[in-house]
């Protein structure tokens, strides 16, 4: 048990420390007015006019971060994959079927992630487009994997 509270203590702890430089680097969005009107969208999604720098969404720092400066958005996304499956693969380790169930809507979930940002025209857009894809094929892998050994499909070969 230690193993696995370890694991998420220190992935939560990358999350911690990638969110705050995330939201760092996403705070340049207050002084670039241009950006407003694309990079905002939480702003807009609570009807927030936005006459200054300081009105922005603070959750609209993590949406322009993500598009201009991706490095640690990503590493947030990857911290935050690696708890849910070290969580999850210790919950319900010795339960097939919920496994199943669970890493099938974490792929599900990364997949829908995944088309809302699908054919994006920043870098930072592309890049997480490709980090989700990758992160949905893998859960989708396991989810497989689980099925498989979980319906015994899946038999040793004796090489005697």
């Amino acid at each position: 048990m230690f193993k696995y509270v370890l694991q998420i203590i220190v992935g939560f702890f990358i999350l911690a420390l990638s969110t705050l430089f995330t939201l760092y680097e996403g705070s340049a969005i207050t002084d670039l007015s241009w950006e407003w009107r694309y990079s905002t969208p939480f702003s807009n999604l609570f009807n927030i006019e936005i006459m200054n720098g300081h009105d922005i969404s603070q959750l609209d720092y993590f949406v322009y971060a993500a598009k201009y400066q991706p490095l640690f958005p990503v590493i947030m996304l990857i911290s935050i994959f690696y708890i849910l499956n070290v969580f999850g693969y210790y919950v319900i380790r010795h339960q097939p079927k919920w496994r199943l169930i669970y890493w099938g809507l974490i792929s599900c979930n990364i997949l829908l992630f995944n088309s809302l940002i699908f054919n994006s025209p920043t870098v930072g857009g592309r890049i997480f487009f490709w980090i989700t894809l990758i992160m949905g094929v893998l859960s989708i892998a396991v989810t497989v994997f689980v099925y498989l050994k979980k319906t015994k499909i899946m038999k040793p070969v004796d090489v005697n």
